[in-house]
């Protein structure tokens, strides 16, 4: 993939065009946002609990397997049986949005609790198309 870097501020009407810098950059979507290929998946957001974090619904979620989920990180989980996006309060033993609307969720030991892997990154699809055909496909 050849990458144009481009710096522009929103609110402006205008910038330079891009080719006025052209520069080939050897690097990959995939080289930039996945760090473990082997132990990496992409999940889909649901909702709006963590959009305090930039996370909103639609979002693709890069969820990383191979990292250790530390206390007040973002982490994808299987919470009795439903993956969730949430923060993670080690400390307090509880799962927090990023949203005042919804309450924090204490982890019992009845519950089945399970951290699948941290959120280092996620990504918005801006058109409304590709977000559709990614639903189809997954």
């Amino acid at each position: 993939m050849k990458v144009i870097p481009l710096y522009c501020a929103c609110g402006i009407s205008g910038f330079e065009s891009p080719a006025a810098e052209y520069q080939e950059l050897g690097l990959s979507l995939e080289q930039l946002l996945i760090q473990h290929p082997n132990a990496t998946f992409i999940g889909l957001a649901s909702g709006d609990s963590m959009r305090g974090r930039g996370i909103f619904s639609g979002d693709l979620l890069i969820v990383d397997r191979a990292k250790p989920a530390g206390d007040g990180a973002v982490i994808v989980a299987n919470l009795n049986g439903s993956f969730v996006c949430k923060i993670l309060d080690k400390t307090n033993n509880r799962l927090l949005s990023a949203s005042s609307k919804y309450k924090p969720v204490n982890i019992n030991e009845s519950d089945v609790f399970q951290v699948e892997g941290i959120v280092p990154c996620n990504i918005r699809i801006q058109d409304d198309t590709l977000r559709r055909r990614l639903l189809c496909m997954l």
